[in-house]
């Protein structure tokens, strides 16, 4: 094993680094090296098609992005026949397939046609997105569903089960630990943060649906806090994201208790992020003679 292998649930991955889910297409391996990521982070599927919220749905705010995307996807039939043959044709590092549901039963349904399909090697169950109705955080914020959900569909599959939590919630150790509790091999977070932006000489919203996520800079304590307090209270592996641009930033959440970082709003900054983040922390490492079990979750209080 290297100095940047980390372990995330059932997977041994060669990078501690991924991609926020909808961020990342891959066609952003025309400017970089596919295996500066330990896994690639597919965008969130539904069930059946979506064709997103309306626009304006992305708005650039002074520390980050406010967006209400929707969850805009093909739906599963469509992945299955035509994305996913294409991602299994092309990726050269491990793919984590991001989706959601309406009800626990229709992720079952999901899951149940993944699990006929070859090339994945885990899943992303987002019950985190604040930009859709009856689904994703509809789940996210109560304990007692997360776990009913994660133990009926960690029961039918043996691929790596990650739960992506929102921090929109009182208290996310509760709902990190419901997510263990039923058998998750591991969590991300955090997703966006609820934000609005309204022009000031004409009172409209920047969003056509008012309140949407809020992704960036701005965010980074934040994610950094909740994913301390998670780490202290799960013993599974963690993914954190949330206003990661640098490998400065990453090593934070490293230290913090993160096994793997995802890089969300820097890739629509900079395609590059990716790359860049991979050689300052592997220099990082081999400077101070560390590998990556040496530094997560010790950070100094």
């Amino acid at each position: 094993m290297s100095i940047m292998t980390t372990k995330l649930g059932k997977l041994t991955l060669d990078s501690p680094i991924t991609v926020a889910s909808g961020t990342f297409d891959i066609e952003n391996f025309h400017f970089i090296n596919q295996k500066c990521l330990g896994a690639f982070v597919c965008k969130t599927i539904t069930r059946y098609p979506k064709k997103g919220n309306p626009t304006p749905r992305l708005y650039e705010s002074e520390a980050g992005l406010i967006n209400s995307i929707g969850l805009q996807n093909p739906g599963l039939d469509l992945f299955v026949h035509e994305n996913l043959p294409m991602l299994r044709d092309k990726l050269e590092v491990p793919l984590i397939v991001s989706f959601s549901g309406s009800s626990i039963a229709e992720f079952e349904e999901i899951m149940a046609t993944l699990e006929t399909q070859s090339g994945i090697a885990g899943y992303e169950l987002n019950v985190s997105c604040p930009n859709v109705d009856n689904e994703g955080i509809a789940f996210g914020v109560d304990p007692e569903v997360i776990h009913q959900l994660c133990s009926r569909l960690c029961s039918i599959t043996r691929r790596e089960v990650i739960v992506k939590l929102t921090p929109n919630v009182t208290d996310i150790t509760a709902i990190a630990l419901a997510a263990e509790a039923g058998g998750a091999d591991s969590i991300a977070l955090i997703n966006t943060v609820f934000g609005m932006a309204i022009d000031w000489k004409t009172g409209r919203s920047r969003i056509k649906k008012g309140i949407g996520g809020y992704s960036g800079i701005g965010i980074k304590p934040i994610a950094l806090a909740l994913t301390y307090k998670a780490a202290n209270a799960v013993k599974i592996p963690i993914t954190a994201m949330g206003g990661i641009y640098t490998w400065e930033d990453a090593l934070e959440f490293f230290w913090a208790g993160a096994s793997m970082v995802a890089l969300g709003t820097a890739n629509f900054i900079d395609p590059l992020s990716a790359a860049k983040l991979q050689e300052g922390l592997s220099a990082f490492l081999i400077e101070h003679r560390y590998s990556m079990r040496d530094i997560i979750g010790k950070c100094i209080l």
